[in-house]
This record gives C-alpha cells, sequence and structure tokens, in this order.
C-alpha cells in the first residue's frame, strides 16, 4: 500500500465526509440546490447517510481493501446520479459541483 494511496483515500473521505455533515446540518449552499434540483426533503437524510457510510467505507478499505472498492464503487455510482440531477434540472453552472467529490473516490480506486 502507497502512501499516495493512503494519502489520497483519506483526503476522499474526508471530502465526502464533509459533504455528508452539509447535508446532515443543512448548509445554505447544498441544501439550497438540492431544493430546486426537485430532491425531496425526504431524501435528505438518506443521502446524507450514504456518503457518510461511503466514506466510512473508503477508510475501512485501507485495512480492508475490498471494502474500500466496494465504498468507491457505490460513491462513483452516487456522485454520477447526483451529476444526471443537476443535468436533469437543468442547473449548467452547478455541473463541475458532483465532480469535485466524484474526482478523488476515482483516484482512490485508481490507486487501489
Amino acid at each position: 500500500m502507497s502512501t499516495t494511496y493512503v494519502l489520497v483515500t483519506i483526503f476522499a473521505a474526508a471530502f465526502v465526509a464533509f459533504s455528508a455533515v452539509a447535508v446532515f446540518f443543512h448548509f445554505k449552499f447544498v441544501v439550497e440546490p438540492l431544493a430546486q434540483y426537485g430532491v425531496p426533503r425526504s431524501w435528505w437524510p438518506w443521502l446524507g447517510t450514504a456518503k457518510a457510510a461511503g466514506a466510512l467505507g473508503l477508510v475501512a478499505g485501507l485495512f480492508v481493501p475490498w471494502l474500500g472498492v466496494a465504498a468507491g464503487i457505490g460513491l462513483v455510482l452516487y456522485f454520477a446520479g447526483a451529476e444526471l440531477t443537476v443535468l436533469r434540472a437543468r442547473a449548467y453552472a452547478h455541473i463541475p459541483a458532483p465532480l469535485l467529490y466524484l474526482a478523488p473516490v476515482v483516484a482512490s480506486l485508481a490507486l487501489v
């Protein structure tokens, strides 16, 4: 296991965990766009939980590699879905947002 892999994975997990916390605590810059995209408020806790579980899975993957890969794949699917939601809402200025979270997760998977 390389130092680069560990650092990138910890960064990815922290970044995704921050995103989960932002949903749980209804940070304005996160929940206002969700409402604009038409994401039901009842889904928000589930979305935050999925991100938190993915972040924990990435960290656990440092010790159990298959778990990290599974978490990474789940997060790639999650953020791909987020990107599709942004596109469906025609919020073209927001296209980079999910990609910023997706990039370190993909980098972590590439380094496994």
